[in-house]
């Protein structure tokens, strides 16, 4: 259980005194030092009282060690958005951090993406990807960038690397919007995404390449999601042919219809 080692490092965060502490909650120091050095364990009352002090779910403050967290899942959990627990399923993302102290973007290579499917939850494996940098990003967000495969979401080119921010609450998850995702069965997969999780508990995935028919994914074989935020290649996208050829046929309709009406002012 971590709970005392939580409430310590919460106090110290905010950068509250036991004495700071203990008058909010209408408690007595020693008794708050107590909860912190594990000396005494708190009833019911005093759990609910330290959740509303900190706005933190009870199960948090008991099973998560909080120290561990990244500034950006931390500052989800102080904003409100406590969803690290689905029902007794607990989630937490393991995440590396720079020599500041920043958190690392961390690179899922092509030739990483099957382990990544297994270590996802590994900090040994995730310590062992290559990891950067992007200065135009929220250092209060979680990014992580993967490079994709195939010719399902052209006019992205095949091998391109595409960058997402951590989604904490799939709630929030915008219909027709791109995310990449972490499922049981199919891996990393770059997708449209229709959210359905909350009628029918599961996502419709769409390609941008209209040869590929849209697939249902449920919520059980999800691992992870992650917002699309850009992507990187090599290679120029394909021109949209379909356009040009519309185009095309838009100025020849205009030429006719100009000559239409000099021949009518003749």
């Amino acid at each position: 259980m971590s709970f005392n080692t939580n409430i310590r490092f919460l106090r110290k965060r905010r950068g509250r005194t036991q004495d700071d502490v203990a008058f909010a909650l209408g408690m007595k120091r020693s008794t708050l030092s107590g909860y912190e050095n594990q000396i005494a364990q708190p009833n019911i009352e005093a759990l609910i009282a330290f959740s509303r002090y900190f706005n933190i779910a009870i199960d948090t403050l008991l099973k998560v060690d909080l120290s561990n967290l990244g500034e950006s899942q931390l500052s989800q959990l102080e904003r409100g958005h406590d969803v690290y627990i689905r029902g007794s399923s607990l989630r937490v993302l393991t995440t590396t951090v720079d020599s500041h102290n920043n958190e690392n973007i961390e690179l899922v290579e092509e030739k990483a993406k099957a382990g990544y499917a297994t270590g996802f939850a590994d900090p040994e494996y995730i310590k062992v990807l290559p990891a950067f940098q992007l200065p135009f990003l929220s250092r209060n967000k979680k990014y992580r960038s993967f490079q994709i495969s195939g010719d399902s979401m052209l006019p992205i080119p095949d091998k391109s690397y595409v960058t997402g921010e951590y989604v904490v609450d799939w709630a929030f998850i915008r219909n027709h919007q791109p995310y990449i995702i972490l499922t049981r069965e199919e891996g990393v997969v770059f997708k449209i995404v229709e959210n359905k999780l909350s009628d029918e508990g599961k996502l419709v995935l769409h390609s941008l390449n209209p040869l590929y028919e849209p697939f249902e994914l449920p919520a059980t074989e999800i691992q992870e999601v992650w917002k699309f935020v850009h992507y990187i290649s090599a290679e120029l996208p394909e021109p949209n042919r379909e356009k040009d050829v519309l185009s095309e046929t838009v100025k020849q309709l205009q030429k006719e219809v100009h000559a239409i009406q000099m021949r009518l002012n003749l």
